[in-house]
């Protein structure tokens, strides 16, 4: 969820390039890559997410990379989807890929699926440091991560539910490592909840100051050997791949036929205007309740 874009183009000969969503650095065998798009809250914007996908792929071309740390600035993780573009979209292109000439950059729900795969599908490890709110989509993220640390300012919540939507793509990594119950309950209620309750759902790794908390799994990260990381991940993450190859088409059509609905569109216009929604049903109720009766009086 999230306010506008700003509408960023490509810059033309004569134009300065725009700021990177995604800027990159390097400290002893750990790439970071840190989310750097405060108009939006670092939403997953078209732009954010194929900057995001072309740093994964810088770091693991790296031989002297050992992991992918992702940071953020601002007070935000990541806010999820970028409304503003999801309700300029035409339904028919929510899950389908970019034009020609975008780079064949999928768009929609299917670029969400195509980036945590990405993570997942990484031989590096990935490791998120959470430090601000994350909601809906941004969780997707956590949930694709190895390793996921978050201080004392982060909350979570998945707000879906409250749009029209729901967690569908983002269940994918979500799912198999999330308590069951936990998950019905915040899927269903759109509660926030905090860095500790994260971490007894398994949603994150660690709850506490994410600078102490990622020393020693940095520096643990950093004695790895490449093919023995690449190996153990793959272990980890048998559960969650599988899930992937299951289930990611489905939830792109479910994903996309929530999105296109008329009650998603009036929950995600509500929100970018900050007003409380008129949902369809809702609307047709009370148009029928204030229509005068012409049904006979029971005698």
């Amino acid at each position: 969820m999230t306010e506008p874009s700003d509408g960023h183009r490509p810059a033309g000969p004569n134009e300065e390039r725009p700021a990177p969503l995604v800027r990159r650095g390097h400290d002893r065998g750990i790439a970071t890559l840190t989310l750097d798009s405060p108009h939006n809250r670092n939403a997953l914007s078209s732009r954010l997410v194929a900057e995001l996908l072309a740093g994964l792929t810088a770091a693991a071309a790296d031989p002297a990379a050992r992991a992918v740390l992702v940071d953020h600035t601002g007070n935000t993780f990541c806010a999820g989807a970028d409304l503003s573009e999801a309700t300029s979209a035409a339904p028919k292109g929510l899950a389908g890929p970019a034009p020609a000439g975008d780079d064949a950059v999928p768009r929609g729900p299917q670029a969400i699926v195509h980036l945590m795969r990405a993570i997942v599908e990484l031989p590096l490890p990935v490791v998120a440091r959470v430090r601000g709110h994350v909601r809906a989509g941004g969780l997707g993220l956590l949930g694709a991560c190895d390793v996921a640390v978050a201080g004392p300012a982060a909350s979570f919540a998945f707000t879906e539910v409250r749009l029209g939507l729901a967690p569908a793509v983002i269940s994918l990594p979500l799912l198999p490592r999330l308590d069951p119950r936990a998950a019905g309950r915040y899927y269903l209620t759109g509660e926030r909840f905090d860095a500790a309750e994260a971490a007894r759902i398994g949603l994150i790794t660690l709850a506490g100051d994410p600078e102490r908390a990622l020393e020693p799994i940095l520096d643990g990260l950093r004695r790895g050997a490449p093919q023995g990381l690449a190996a153990a991940k793959r272990l980890a993450t048998a559960e969650v791949r599988r899930t992937f190859d299951r289930d990611a088409a489905a939830l792109v059509a479910e994903s996309a036929r929530l999105f296109a609905s008329a009650e998603a569109r009036e929950g995600m216009t509500a929100f970018l205007e900050r007003r409380a929604p008129i949902w369809p049903s809702t609307r047709t109720e009370r148009v029928a309740s204030a229509a005068p009766s012409t049904a006979e009086a029971p005698r």
